[in-house]
């Protein structure tokens, strides 16, 4: 961070040797899709929060795909200037200003007097009215990133989240091509994003637990909440950097968590001399927490060039302290809200120990950790998981026909019958009663719980595979539920796909295609037209239609010879054959990865949607209903 106030046509600096950067960008931004794109305007709101705390300014604008910002340092932006077709930096300062353009990183010209008529080789009308600050205009190099459109929603998030963190600043976002703004500014920082987090969730106390110190130069900064549900939420920082991997700081902070739980307990007699510690498990449940450290940038370590993860040693003991002393005082100060959190975290470690004997007692009688396959399963001849792929079916008839149409040296087939159990709101021991559930988790191989190991999960491909109407819908949201919550590793190594079935199969003569939308039926049925002897008639979606069952297509149809359209309503519908060249054969078949890049978003969803609490899942109906398709 700057240590002096001067400001001038100087603080204008390249880094040389940015080749390596173009070379390798990756090691610097983590990809060259959308999100490396996205991380390139980070690394630069990054530096402008730097001079924002070092107090040079409280305003911060992100504007178009482009950055205005009050900080110009740092190895980040020079990542950013090498990653460039085009970035221009601009200075100003006691009334004049200065700008210097460059390409690929390489400067077009000296650092030269901005002259009035000077002019972009891009429009753009973001009007900078501010006397003194810097500004950074970058347009990403095409040749490196598979796209340089950014996304409006993806830099809301990214800046609000900063926001949060940086209390007292103002953050601006304009969008040139949509005409659309967002403007944000925190007072209460820290309580905030904490009070956001649990929005939608029932409170066991209805304020945050705020803690904030400084130790030995470590600025530390926490915020708990605990809500009544059974999921973890915990956000970690440093220098407001989102550390998704964690690190020292999450480290002292958990151990301190458990610590002071474990301590008030003792010393209030919930827990008495015969009993067992809790653990850091049984106080994970319902926590929501954020954990955020400001240091030195010249002290901090990150464990990678990405800064997922902070590796200081000596962060870990001070937020140990820090944290662990604040909740002390906490639950001194605060006794009744200290009882409510001790009966949510005891009633977490009985059910716990609970979900333990459950799993014990299935174990012996039906090994899950994948000793005993399942009666239902139809296991393929292949061993090598990443070679392996596991259809779960909805019904027996579709998983009948899904036996008979597959290839059994790859793919193995798991009939499901009916409806899986709503997990969102159920503890282990509840989930394990499900007997699909059960064989589900024993034909993946990766156990679950605390001992779940996702190296031994038997298919790299698993493939929900269910009827494309509503109860089709829900087993799947029913699924991905159960895997968020309970394996949610199968997800972010993406081994989760979603089968997409045709809905139609139209067919002329010997000639056979198949629709997956209305839009898709309506091309080839007019490409069928166009081929045949029907050129110059009508549309062929209202004439030369004959139909093999009355009620598939909706709207008028005249019944002539020619072309029959099949409307399929469900998998059982389609027989072997049908099932393997359309939802299963490699070479034809679609299927949607499922991925998770928003962990907290993901989260949010699945609370709203299958959570306990109705407003959030009404006004997520009434927005969204006129764009869902319904086949009933």
């Amino acid at each position: 961070m700057p240590t002096s106030s001067k400001y001038s046509a100087e603080q204008i600096q390249v880094l040389e040797g940015l080749e390596p950067v173009r070379k390798r960008p990756g090691m610097y931004i983590g990809s060259t899709d959308a999100r490396g794109l996205h991380h390139l305007v980070k690394e630069v709101v990054d530096n402008s929060v730097d001079e924002a705390l070092a107090g040079f300014s409280k305003n911060i604008w992100v504007e178009g795909g482009y950055k205005v910002s009050t900080g110009l340092h740092g190895v980040g932006v020079s990542a950013v200037n090498a990653l460039s077709d085009y970035l221009r930096a601009e200075v100003r300062r006691d009334g004049k200003q200065y700008f210097q353009e460059y390409h690929q990183g390489k400067p077009k010209a000296p650092v030269a007097e901005f002259k009035p008529d000077g002019a972009l080789p891009f429009k753009t009308g973001f009007k900078w009215i501010a006397k003194t600050g810097t500004k950074v205009t970058f347009l990403a190099d095409k040749t490196i990133f598979s796209t340089i459109t950014p996304e409006f929603d993806r830099l809301e998030k990214q800046i609000k989240q900063v926001a949060y963190l940086v209390a007292g600043i103002h953050f601006h976002l304009f969008d040139e091509r949509s005409i659309q703004e967002k403007h944000f500014f925190f007072e209460s920082g820290l309580k905030t994003l904490i009070q956001h987090l649990n929005r939608n969730r029932a409170l066991i106390h209805p304020e945050p637990i705020l803690i904030h110190r400084v130790i030995e130069g470590v600025d530390v900064e926490a915020g708990i909440q605990y809500n009544d549900g059974f999921n973890e939420n915990v956000e970690s920082f440093a220098n407001v950097v989102p550390t998704t991997e964690g690190g020292t700081h999450l480290t002292g902070f958990r151990i301190a968590l458990t610590r002071a739980i474990n301590d008030y307990a003792r010393k209030s007699e919930a827990l008495k001399e015969k009993d067992e510690n809790l653990t850091g498990e049984d106080v994970k449940e319902g926590l929501t927490a954020v954990i955020s450290i400001k240091m030195d940038s010249d002290r901090i370590q990150f464990e990678s060039q990405t800064k997922e993860k902070l590796g200081n040693a000596e962060v870990q003991p001070i937020v140990n302290t820090v944290v662990k002393e604040g909740l002390d005082v906490y639950f001194e100060e605060n006794p009744q809200d200290g009882r409510r959190i001790l009966e949510k975290v005891i009633l977490a470690a009985r059910a716990r120990a609970a979900a333990r004997a459950a799993k014990d007692a299935v174990i012996r009688k039906g090994a899950l950790e994948g000793m005993t396959l399942p009666g239902k399963l139809a296991d393929c001849q292949e061993r090598d998981p990443a070679q392996s792929e596991l259809y779960i079916v909805e019904g027996d008839s579709a998983g009948g026909s899904a036996k008979q149409g597959r290839d059994r040296k790859f793919q193995a087939i798991l009939p499901l019958r009916g409806k899986i159990l709503n997990t969102e709101r159920a503890r282990l021991d509840k989930v394990l009663e499900f007997e699909e559930i059960r064989a589900l988790v024993i034909a993946l191989g990766t156990g679950i719980g605390d001992t779940a190991n996702y190296d031994k999960t038997r298919y790299h491909r698993i493939i929900l595979m269910t009827d494309a109407d509503v109860d089709g819908a829900h087993i799947r949201t029913l699924l991905l539920t159960f895997l968020f919550r309970y394996l949610p590793e199968v997800i972010t190594r993406g081994y989760v796909y979603i089968a997409q079935p045709p809905l139609f199969k139209i067919q002329r003569g010997k000639e056979i295609h198949y629709a997956y939308s209305d839009e898709e039926r309506d091309g080839i049925l007019n490409q069928l037209k166009v081929s045949s002897s029907l050129r110059g008639k009508s549309s062929a979606t209202d004439e030369a239609i004959s139909d093999e069952k009355d009620d598939v297509v909706d709207g008028p149809i005249k019944k002539t010879p020619g072309i029959i359209i099949s409307r399929y309503k469900g998998l059982g519908e389609m027989n072997p054959e049908q099932l393997w060249e359309t939802t299963m054969n490699p070479e034809n078949r679609v299927l949607k990865q499922i991925t998770i890049e928003d962990a907290e978003g993901a989260d949010e969803v699945f609370t709203m949607l299958m959570g306990d609490e109705v407003p959030p899942r009404k006004r997520f109906i009434q927005t969204h209903a006129k764009q869902a398709i319904l086949d009933i």
